[in-house]
């Protein structure tokens, strides 16, 4: 991990990785501390990146491989940088079958990205889900805590304006 100051060659800001693992310090012998500091380092920085592994690893006396398999376990740790707003589409059963696919593919053609992709311009990040837990508002996607149901191809557009 090459530093420069206080940095880590990706930018992480260090000083920022250790005030939130100096908060835990407490908690480091304890089952159950770490899903609460990997939400916080990706509130902190909006993903949780790879170089901050073996920061947590060494703080919490454990290895970067477990650490690893918690972040990648959970959906709602994320390991690549994500866009300012964060899409998610149902494919689940009920939104499937009332062609979420179409909703998907909209999306995808409109940002001009894939699923897990990010716009060049950092506003959008793209994902699929299998399920958002509204199957009675199929079809379904969300919008970083905005839900839309019942979405039709032909408002994709709109909805994603609002996000601009």
């Amino acid at each position: 991990m090459g530093k420069k100051g206080d940095e880590v060659e990706q930018g992480i800001d260090l000083s920022a990785l250790s005030k939130i693992l100096s908060d835990y310090s407490d908690y480091k012998d304890r089952r159950g501390s770490l899903i609460p500091i990997l939400q916080r380092i990706q509130s902190e920085f909006g993903w949780i990146p790879p170089e901050t592994l073996e920061y947590i690893a060494i703080a919490l006396r454990v290895f970067p491989s477990e650490i690893y398999g918690v972040a990648t376990f959970y959906s709602q740790f994320y390991l690549k940088p994500r866009g300012r707003n964060t899409i998610k589409v149902c494919l689940g059963t009920a939104c499937y079958v009332k062609r979420s696919e179409d909703i998907l593919n909209q999306i995808k053609t409109n940002l001009k990205i894939k699923i897990g992709e990010m716009t060049g311009d950092k506003k959008f990040s793209l994902d699929a889900v299998r399920c958002l837990g509204a199957c009675g508002l199929a079809p379904v996607m969300v919008v970083n805590h905005d839900i839309y149901g019942a979405v039709r191809s032909k408002s994709v557009k709109r909805i994603l304006k609002k996000y601009e």
